[in-house]
């Protein structure tokens, strides 16, 4: 045996319990580092207000904590908001249940002449085996259900903590990673970081205009057609349609519409033309407009990135895709060199038809060239 390769086996079993442990490692932080990855972006979109209110004089832990104050603010609002609506149109369904179950009784007698009563309708239901065991099942799911929101208090909590420190101690976080590094690669780190936070921070504000437009437009219609709740879903529309891409227009209209039906069924058809409308307004003339200086990649390669982001993270992944590829896009246009493109109706997708002739000749011409046969067939 050589000497070399018991060595040889040693370090390789090293390397190789090495690797299986952190693989166990990673798979066993990876929802904590998710939460970092959140809270990073998040520092990242309030260090543009953070920096300014610093600018002024007011010390940088108090400026976070003032930003983040007014998140949550907002945050907590709109959830009380929209709770307070949910619940209310919850006890209004309730109540209204025996109304809408006699509406439908007495629609099944004359159409099915069927002889049905409410009273033996609710007895059959009271004595069915179906609600027994979705009682049973509920009652025992409301401990997963505790456990589930009490495991994303901690989650947020978490990503609360982790993004105040990274916006609070951004200039001394930045200061520890430059400190690593050549003069020349912190140049660098130091650009990407600020386009980064460009990108993110414009991100945030244009869908946050764009929220506010959409909330108003609906809050408009849904006022002009007396929809019950007409500011929550309104506040609901213009968050989840905006921040939620891809899929978010179709989420944010369904509650209006459900709403609506319960106050006339043409009422819903209202809501969902005008929801169509805007969705094409906003696409070809409002985003352009506030994109145009923030966020500013092609449609295909958004959608993309969204695809991409939520195969890779989920939700999560959903939310930080655009800026990520924002923020990759204009950091990689600083150093790709570029040319002018020469005058060429090929550019365009167009040929000349004597170019188009030549070619033909010229491939003719090869043929005959290969088989030994001149150009006539002679």
């Amino acid at each position: 045996m050589p000497r070399w390769l018991p060595r040889a086996m040693v370090l390789g079993l090293a390397l190789y319990a090495c690797f299986q442990l952190g693989s166990w490692a990673f798979h066993q932080l990876i929802g904590l580092l998710v939460n970092i990855l959140i809270a990073f972006f998040l520092a990242l979109a309030v260090e543009p207000a953070v920096g300014r209110m610093a600018a002024r004089g007011m010390r940088r832990g108090l400026a976070t904590m003032l930003v983040f104050l007014g998140v949550l603010v907002v945050g907590v609002g709109f959830v009380v908001l929209l709770g307070s609506m949910l619940a209310g149109q919850i006890v209004s369904m309730v109540d209204d249940l025996p109304k809408y179950l006699d509406s439908l009784i007495n629609w099944s007698n004359q159409t099915f002449d069927t002889k049905l009563s409410r009273v033996a309708v609710q007895d059959s239901l009271l004595r069915s085996e179906w609600l027994r065991k979705y009682v049973e099942n509920s009652a025992s799911g409301v401990l997963d259900v505790s456990t589930t929101v009490l495991g994303g208090l901690f989650k947020l909590l978490t990503i609360f903590l982790f993004s105040f420190y990274f916006a609070a101690d951004g200039p001394r976080l930045r200061r520890a990673l430059c400190s690593v590094l050549p003069p020349a690669k912190q140049a660098e780190v130091l650009r990407a970081w600020e386009i980064a936070v460009d990108k993110t921070g414009g991100y945030i504000y244009s869908r946050g205009l764009m929220a506010l437009f959409s909330g108003l437009a609906h809050f408009v219609l849904l006022e002009f057609l007396g929809v019950p709740y007409a500011p929550a879903l309104a506040v609901w529309v213009g968050l989840v349609s905006q921040f939620l891409p891809t899929i978010g227009t179709y989420l944010a209209g369904a509650l209006p519409m459900l709403i609506a039906f319960t106050v006339a069924p043409w009422y819903a058809l209202w809501v969902l033309a005008f929801v169509v409308v805007y969705q094409q307004f906003e696409n070809y003339l409002l985003q352009p407009k506030l994109t145009a200086r923030t966020v500013d990649i092609h449609p295909a390669v958004a959608f993309g990135s969204v695809v991409a982001g939520t195969a890779l993270l989920g939700a999560v992944g959903a939310l930080i895709a655009i800026p990520a590829v924002a923020t990759l896009q204009a950091f990689l246009g600083a150093y790709v060199k570029r040319y002018a493109v020469t005058e060429d109706p090929r550019v365009h997708g167009h040929r000349r038809h004597g170019e188009m002739v030549l070619a033909r000749v010229q491939r003719a011409l090869r043929a005959s060239g290969r088989d030994g046969t001149p150009p006539g067939g002679a």
